[in-house]
């Protein structure tokens, strides 16, 4: 998670850097996504970014807490009012749903992504956008169905719903053994230098 968590922060960095505004508001949801989203805003303070973090289901696991009380200690503000959020804030990161989500929505997640789906802000979202099916992408209707934020990070490896995407995509998994790797047949690139990140794929403007 510590490591998922700074490739999302790198990703932010990469599309959206603090001289192009560092209110940066993340949205997290209960389980490991929304842990990664913790971790990414703590990462982003460091970076002088100045984030805030809505958390309207808190995971219960000790580890989450754990999370949270480090951000308290850097006084990362955690939020209660979401569109007034969404509108001060320069850049939004949705860690709300990710790998494991099978539908369906319960509040008061239908709501939040209705507003993240309206936002005149770019998103920025981690795994998967936040409503769609790991296999078969959007929903057909209702909220998410129309949502396509501009900026995806795949954690580990492109889940099959990113044959719907069209944005800016990126890879972060340089955690995986090669065990891992050999085992599951996945075809990973080459991360240069240091990053915990690599682009992939061509976006709508066709750049590689």
């Amino acid at each position: 998670m510590e490591l998922a968590g700074l490739s999302v922060s790198q990703a932010v960095y990469r599309v959206h850097p603090p001289s192009s505004g560092k209110d940066v508001l993340v949205i997290c949801g209960p389980g490991n996504n929304g842990g990664d989203g913790l971790v990414a805003a703590r990462h982003l303070a460091h970076y002088g970014y100045k984030p805030s973090v809505y958390y309207p289901k808190q995971g219960k696991n000790e580890l989450y807490q754990r999370l949270k009380i480090q951000l308290e200690n850097l006084s990362v503000p955690f939020i209660s009012d979401l569109p007034v959020a969404i509108k001060s804030a320069d850049f939004l990161v949705d860690a709300i749903f990710g790998f494991s989500f099978g539908g369906p929505l319960r509040e008061p997640f239908p709501t939040i992504i209705s507003q993240i789906e309206t936002a005149s802000i770019p998103v920025l979202s981690v795994d998967a956008p936040s409503s769609w099916d790991i296999e078969s992408g959007p929903p057909k209707e209702g909220p998410g169905s129309k949502f396509m934020p501009e900026a995806l990070i795949s954690l580990t490896a492109p889940k099959p719903c990113v044959k719907y995407y069209k944005g800016r995509h990126f890879l972060g998994g340089r955690f995986l053994t090669k065990s891992i790797a050999d085992k599951y047949k996945l075809d990973l690139p080459e991360y240069p230098g240091i990053e915990q990140i690599v682009e992939v794929g061509v976006n709508a403007e066709g750049r590689l």
